[in-house]
């Protein structure tokens, strides 16, 4: 663990396969730790893939967050107050995913597609199901062309030919830059986000918020769509140790895995160092 004059001005950290272990609970060393984190004055940041639809879930497997963005940057909330303050929020037309769709299966194949409505009133994903989406209770089972006729926060795309690596580097070789923002968080999906939308530029928001620099944050996660925060952040940025290859050489330390508390032994080492807070 690399030793600083003093902590960091704020921690940013992914949920699943970071703090979420493989059962998908948050331990109760990790929680605690946090907790420390928090009142040494600390503000907490949850930076998920999970969509707006998924607050609750989010509030509770992270409650020392005093901010969280959601969807891949797609939302921030501030958490001090009983309802959460919106400070940023974006999406894209549903005709946009269409596009994305048509240019990836031309030259990738056939693609499975869900989307994640920005009107969503019933925590449902919908779209086309497949076998390989961990969390089936949660779609809404309808045609491609309903799934995508609104506003949607995201877009998810399946190959049965492709991994979610190759499918990413097809659909980055077709689409237009700045047109949506392509990602993977591991679930075996592409995501299509609203264009400039990342985890980096929903950090930002945070950080510009309360004064903060990126070399006064540190940040946690295991999957590429934790790169946009990784090359962001500057205080320090840490892989666990079932983090994908790309964040893995990208992070300045590799912790222990999200199973072993990896995060909660980082930040109990930093915490334990004698190190003043940051002013």
């Amino acid at each position: 663990m690399a030793i600083r004059a003093e902590l960091p001005k704020l921690v940013a950290t992914d949920l699943d396969g970071t703090i979420v272990r493989s059962d998908d609970t948050v331990s109760a060393r990790t929680a605690a730790a946090f907790e420390q984190l928090g009142e040494r004055g600390i503000p907490i940041v949850g930076v998920t893939g999970r969509g707006p639809r998924l607050l609750d879930l989010t509030r509770a497997d992270l409650p020392s967050a005093s901010f969280l963005v959601l969807g891949q940057g797609a939302r921030v909330l501030d958490m001090a107050t009983p309802e959460p303050t919106v400070l940023f929020t974006d999406s894209m037309p549903g005709a946009v995913v269409r596009g994305v769709i048509e240019a990836v299966e031309a030259v990738a194949g056939p693609v499975t597609v869900l989307a994640e409505p920005l009107d969503a009133e019933d925590s449902h994903l919908v779209g086309e199901v497949h076998p390989s989406w961990r969390f089936q209770n949660a779609v809404r089972h309808c045609a491609r062309a309903e799934a995508l006729d609104r506003h949607v926060v995201k877009g998810f795309l399946h190959s049965d030919t492709l991994t979610a690596d190759e499918l990413l580097e097809a659909a980055r070789a077709v689409i237009p830059v700045g047109l949506v923002e392509l990602t993977q968080a591991g679930l075996g999906y592409v995501e299509v986000c609203p264009p400039g939308v990342t985890k980096a530029t929903g950090l930002a928001v945070v950080a510009d918020q309360l004064g903060v620099a990126p070399e006064d944050v540190l940040v946690f996660g295991d999957m590429p769509n934790d790169l946009s925060m990784f090359a962001w952040a500057g205080w320090h940025r840490v892989a666990v140790a079932n983090a994908h290859p790309l964040l893995r050489a990208a992070a300045d330390e590799v912790t222990l895995s999200n199973d072993d508390d990896g995060v909660a032994i980082y930040l109990e080492r930093m915490l334990t160092a004698g190190l003043p807070a940051a002013a």
